[in-house]
């Protein structure tokens, strides 16, 4: 954050909403949040079945043909993130920080150490919500997103085969910041999605890196509000910022939850 800027932030949980609306809707807030019209938000939701492609994508990382995508409903999206590809879909906690980070330099991006600073805060932000959940997981070096060691996965009897040999990914991270630099795009936790969504591609192009979710981790799978309720505690405390709830009939219309 910004010295000297707003120190609150509005979450709103938004429930599900189509990708493309919910991409259409951070461009607008980080309209109003660089012109100070209103303050920071989180948006917390769901998507339905997407693929996502981020700036340094591969076309070959999808594996999944377009017959199979349409009979499982699966959209395809190019978007202006970092990273490769990954999946969102129900049963997936999709967190979309809008902050205005700091000042971009004179090739209208931010200072990299701020940049990757922002990426390390929301990885402990999750690892933080994930401890308060009972699971113990970390970052990896050289590598974004949030990870469960196999010792951890070992006593799980419902995480494939391969989480017991090396580290599997249980959160994904990939971030935009603009010219202004305000942050779009955010953080996926795998809460109790269908895995078998994650074999129709080769996730943030790391071939055959496991992936896993709270749900098979857990013997009771918390419900999806106290997930919610678990990384907007650890936000705040990361971040060092006060949340108060976004009134989502607030939101600009062409870009709100149905």
């Amino acid at each position: 954050m910004i010295p000297g800027e707003a120190t609150t932030c509005e979450v709103y949980r938004l429930g599900t909403v189509p990708y493309a609306q919910a991409w259409a809707l951070q461009e607008r807030l980080a309209d109003e949040i660089a012109m100070g019209l209103r303050p920071p938000a989180l948006l917390l939701l769901e998507h339905p079945h997407v693929y996502t492609f981020g700036r340094r994508g591969h076309p070959e990382n999808l594996l999944w043909g377009e017959a199979e995508r349409a009979a499982r409903g699966i959209e395809v999206h190019w978007v202006d993130r970092g990273g490769d590809v990954t999946y969102h879909g129900p049963g997936q906690l999709v967190g979309y920080p809008l902050l205005p980070l700091g000042r971009v330099d004179a090739s209208g991006r931010l200072p990299p150490a701020d940049y990757v600073g922002f990426i390390r805060r929301l990885e402990r932000t999750l690892v933080l919500a994930l401890a308060q959940l009972g699971i113990v997981s970390g970052e990896r070096p050289g590598l974004t997103g949030v990870w469960v060691q196999p010792d951890v996965a070992s006593r799980c009897a419902h995480c494939p085969p391969a989480a017991r040999r090396e580290p599997s990914k249980i959160a994904s991270i990939g971030i935009k910041v603009d010219t202004r630099g305000v942050s779009r795009h955010g953080f996926a936790l795998n809460v109790d999605p269908d895995m078998a969504y994650w074999d129709g591609i080769i996730a943030c192009g790391l071939q055959g890196s496991p992936a896993v979710c709270v749900a098979d981790l857990l013997q009771s799978p918390p419900a999806m509000s106290d997930v919610c309720d678990a990384v907007v505690a650890a936000f705040e405390r990361t971040f060092v910022i006060s949340v108060r709830p976004g009134d989502p009939g607030s939101l600009p219309a062409k870009g709100a939850a149905g």
